[in-house]
């Protein structure tokens, strides 16, 4: 069995939720700017917070997480560490809440 792609895009992301898909959608930026903007459906988990929380995740670890910031430069920091903590189910999503409001939800701001 090939190793899960590190990135997924929003099309692909926004398809698993519209078919029901079971995973964790994980949000991690600050929680000021999960207030400003956010995806329906994620879980806050900030980076800054991940290394003293991650036994939240511990029932995940088999499952699929897809990881997102602001424009996917700090999700793919996550998945990779989330990954080394042998979570193998990680993918961070390719452009972040950014993307997603430009490519799939134009209601979600932008800033």
């Amino acid at each position: 069995m090939s190793e899960l792609p590190v990135e997924i895009n929003c099309q692909s992301v926004h398809q698993k939720l519209n078919e029901g898909e079971d995973f964790l959608f994980l949000d991690c930026r600050e929680s000021t700017e999960y207030d400003t903007a956010h995806i329906k459906g994620t879980t806050l988990l900030p980076m800054s917070e991940i290394q003293d929380r991650v036994g939240e995740l511990e029932e995940y670890k088999q499952s699929l997480i897809v990881v997102h910031c602001h424009h996917g430069g700090r999700s793919l920091r996550v998945t990779h560490w989330l990954r080394s903590q042998g979570f193998a189910n990680v993918q961070n999503l390719t452009g972040g809440i950014d993307a997603w409001s430009q490519t799939i939800d134009n209601t979600v701001p932008r800033y």
